[in-house]
Protein backbone atom coordinates (compact mmCIF):
# COMPACT_ATOMS: atom_id res chain seq x y z
CA UNK A 1 0.00 0.00 0.00
CA UNK A 2 1.69 3.26 -0.89
CA UNK A 3 -0.05 5.37 1.37
CA UNK A 4 1.97 3.50 4.07
CA UNK A 5 5.59 4.00 4.75
CA UNK A 6 7.60 1.89 7.39
CA UNK A 7 10.92 4.06 8.71
CA UNK A 8 13.34 3.73 11.68
CA UNK A 9 15.68 6.32 12.27
CA UNK A 10 18.67 6.33 15.40
CA UNK A 11 17.73 9.70 17.15
CA UNK A 12 20.64 11.85 18.33
CA UNK A 13 19.91 15.40 19.92
CA UNK A 14 17.01 17.44 19.16
CA UNK A 15 15.80 17.16 15.20
CA UNK A 16 13.03 19.47 13.82
CA UNK A 17 10.18 17.79 12.75
CA UNK A 18 7.69 19.08 9.94
CA UNK A 19 4.49 19.34 8.69
CA UNK A 20 3.61 16.58 5.98
CA UNK A 21 -0.48 15.66 6.31
CA UNK A 22 1.06 12.69 7.53
CA UNK A 23 0.25 10.40 10.75
CA UNK A 24 3.04 8.04 12.20
CA UNK A 25 2.58 5.17 15.22
CA UNK A 26 5.94 5.29 16.62
CA UNK A 27 7.69 2.62 18.75
CA UNK A 28 10.22 4.67 20.93
CA UNK A 29 13.66 3.05 22.16
CA UNK A 30 11.63 2.41 25.48
CA UNK A 31 9.29 -0.23 23.73
CA UNK A 32 6.05 2.65 24.12
CA UNK A 33 3.89 2.61 21.06
CA UNK A 34 2.65 5.71 20.24
CA UNK A 35 0.83 8.51 17.73
CA UNK A 36 1.90 10.95 16.53
CA UNK A 37 -0.85 12.69 14.91
CA UNK A 38 -0.24 15.43 11.88
CA UNK A 39 1.40 18.61 12.86
CA UNK A 40 -0.02 21.69 11.89
CA UNK A 41 3.20 23.39 12.17
CA UNK A 42 6.87 22.43 12.92
CA UNK A 43 7.66 20.81 15.82
CA UNK A 44 10.96 19.69 17.63
CA UNK A 45 11.79 16.07 18.48
CA UNK A 46 14.37 15.76 21.63
CA UNK A 47 15.15 12.48 22.41
CA UNK A 48 18.16 9.40 21.43
CA UNK A 49 17.77 6.11 20.34
CA UNK A 50 16.23 3.98 17.84
CA UNK A 51 12.77 4.89 16.63
CA UNK A 52 10.90 2.90 14.22
CA UNK A 53 7.46 3.69 13.12
CA UNK A 54 5.12 3.62 10.09
CA UNK A 55 3.85 6.96 8.67
CA UNK A 56 0.33 7.00 6.83
CA UNK A 57 -0.22 9.50 3.92
CA UNK A 58 -3.18 10.11 1.91
CA UNK A 59 -5.69 10.35 4.85
CA UNK A 60 -5.34 6.62 5.66
CA UNK A 61 -3.80 6.75 9.38
CA UNK A 62 -7.54 7.83 11.03
CA UNK A 63 -8.98 4.91 9.23
CA UNK A 64 -6.41 2.34 10.94
CA UNK A 65 -6.76 3.75 14.20
CA UNK A 66 -10.55 4.72 13.76
CA UNK A 67 -9.85 8.18 15.07
CA UNK A 68 -10.60 11.70 13.22
CA UNK A 69 -7.09 13.21 12.95
CA UNK A 70 -8.23 16.49 14.05
CA UNK A 71 -8.58 15.03 17.56
CA UNK A 72 -4.65 14.65 17.20
CA UNK A 73 -3.50 17.40 15.81
CA UNK A 74 -0.20 18.55 17.08
CA UNK A 75 -0.12 15.78 19.86
CA UNK A 76 1.92 12.27 20.48
CA UNK A 77 -0.30 10.45 22.79
CA UNK A 78 0.03 6.56 23.56
CA UNK A 79 -1.20 4.30 21.05
CA UNK A 80 -3.10 1.95 24.26
CA UNK A 81 -4.86 5.82 24.78
CA UNK A 82 -6.15 5.64 20.93
CA UNK A 83 -6.98 2.11 20.64
CA UNK A 84 -6.60 -0.18 23.88
CA UNK A 85 -3.89 -2.72 24.55
CA UNK A 86 -1.89 -3.70 21.74
CA UNK A 87 0.53 -6.43 22.66
CA UNK A 88 2.38 -6.70 19.18
CA UNK A 89 2.29 -3.38 17.26
CA UNK A 90 3.07 -4.92 13.95
CA UNK A 91 0.74 -7.73 13.50
CA UNK A 92 -2.03 -4.96 14.70
CA UNK A 93 -1.52 -2.43 12.04
CA UNK A 94 -1.27 -5.18 9.85
CA UNK A 95 -4.76 -6.98 10.67
CA UNK A 96 -6.12 -3.23 10.35
CA UNK A 97 -4.35 -2.46 7.03
CA UNK A 98 -6.47 -5.12 5.76
CA UNK A 99 -9.49 -3.89 6.65
CA UNK A 100 -9.23 -0.30 5.88
CA UNK A 101 -12.25 0.82 3.79
CA UNK A 102 -11.08 2.00 0.30
CA UNK A 103 -11.91 5.97 -0.06
CA UNK A 104 -10.22 7.09 -2.97
CA UNK A 105 -11.55 10.63 -2.58
CA UNK A 106 -8.80 11.64 0.49
CA UNK A 107 -5.88 10.28 -1.70
CA UNK A 108 -6.79 12.22 -4.92
CA UNK A 109 -7.19 15.42 -2.35
CA UNK A 110 -3.60 14.71 -1.13
CA UNK A 111 -2.04 13.69 -4.61
CA UNK A 112 -3.85 16.69 -6.25
CA UNK A 113 -2.75 19.09 -3.38
CA UNK A 114 0.40 17.75 -3.95
CA UNK A 115 0.79 18.49 -7.02
CA UNK A 116 -0.35 22.22 -6.14
CA UNK A 117 -3.98 22.09 -7.52
CA UNK A 118 -6.21 24.78 -6.23
CA UNK A 119 -8.67 23.62 -3.90
CA UNK A 120 -11.40 24.94 -5.59
CA UNK A 121 -10.37 23.24 -8.60
CA UNK A 122 -10.11 19.85 -6.10
CA UNK A 123 -13.63 20.53 -4.67
CA UNK A 124 -15.14 21.25 -8.31
CA UNK A 125 -13.58 17.94 -9.47
CA UNK A 126 -14.90 15.55 -6.85
CA UNK A 127 -18.36 17.03 -6.92
CA UNK A 128 -17.90 18.49 -3.43
CA UNK A 129 -18.80 21.86 -1.95
CA UNK A 130 -16.14 23.59 -0.21
CA UNK A 131 -17.95 22.73 3.26
CA UNK A 132 -17.58 19.26 2.81
CA UNK A 133 -14.75 19.12 1.10
CA UNK A 134 -13.04 21.02 4.34
CA UNK A 135 -15.43 18.91 6.75
CA UNK A 136 -13.78 15.60 5.70
CA UNK A 137 -10.36 17.07 5.64
CA UNK A 138 -10.64 17.79 9.18
CA UNK A 139 -11.21 14.53 9.90
CA UNK A 140 -8.79 12.43 7.28
CA UNK A 141 -5.89 14.92 7.50
CA UNK A 142 -6.63 16.89 10.84
CA UNK A 143 -6.94 20.46 9.29
CA UNK A 144 -8.59 21.88 5.95
CA UNK A 145 -7.43 21.48 2.54
CA UNK A 146 -6.05 24.91 2.54
CA UNK A 147 -3.60 23.91 5.26
CA UNK A 148 -3.02 20.79 3.57
CA UNK A 149 -2.54 22.46 0.47
CA UNK A 150 0.05 24.95 2.11
CA UNK A 151 2.22 22.15 4.14
CA UNK A 152 2.47 20.20 0.93
CA UNK A 153 3.86 23.24 -0.92
CA UNK A 154 6.35 23.92 1.49
CA UNK A 155 7.45 20.10 1.34
CA UNK A 156 7.73 20.58 -2.27
CA UNK A 157 9.99 23.77 -2.27
CA UNK A 158 12.25 22.39 0.04
CA UNK A 159 12.33 18.86 -2.25
CA UNK A 160 12.87 21.06 -5.12
CA UNK A 161 15.90 23.24 -3.29
CA UNK A 162 17.55 19.79 -2.18
CA UNK A 163 17.44 19.31 -6.14
CA UNK A 164 19.72 22.22 -6.79
CA UNK A 165 17.20 24.81 -7.45
CA UNK A 166 17.70 28.16 -6.48
CA UNK A 167 15.32 29.43 -4.18
CA UNK A 168 13.83 32.05 -6.72
CA UNK A 169 13.24 29.53 -9.29
CA UNK A 170 11.82 26.40 -6.45
CA UNK A 171 8.92 29.56 -5.58
CA UNK A 172 8.08 30.19 -9.09
CA UNK A 173 7.95 26.41 -9.75
CA UNK A 174 5.73 25.77 -6.77
CA UNK A 175 3.09 28.67 -6.50
CA UNK A 176 4.50 31.29 -4.38
CA UNK A 177 3.95 34.68 -5.34
CA UNK A 178 8.03 35.08 -5.04
CA UNK A 179 10.66 33.97 -2.73
CA UNK A 180 10.22 36.38 0.01
CA UNK A 181 5.99 34.77 0.26
CA UNK A 182 8.18 31.51 0.44
CA UNK A 183 10.20 32.85 3.40
CA UNK A 184 7.14 34.28 4.80
CA UNK A 185 5.18 30.51 4.46
CA UNK A 186 8.12 29.14 5.44
CA UNK A 187 8.88 30.97 9.10
CA UNK A 188 4.47 30.33 9.72
CA UNK A 189 4.63 26.75 9.24
CA UNK A 190 8.77 25.70 10.65
CA UNK A 191 9.51 29.07 12.73
CA UNK A 192 12.49 29.55 10.31
CA UNK A 193 14.01 30.72 7.42
CA UNK A 194 14.28 28.34 4.38
CA UNK A 195 17.67 28.35 4.75
CA UNK A 196 17.49 26.87 7.75
CA UNK A 197 15.54 23.85 6.77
Amino acid sequence: MREVHPWRREARGPALILPDGCLDVIVRPDGEAVVAGPDAVAREHVGDGPYRGVRFSHGVGPLVLGVPADELVGRTVPLADVVGRVPDVGSWLRSRLRDVPAQPWAGAVFDASARGVPVARIADGLGLSARTLHRRCLARFGYGPQHLHRVLRLQRALTRRREGWSWTATAAAVGYVDQQHLAREARALTGRCPSDL
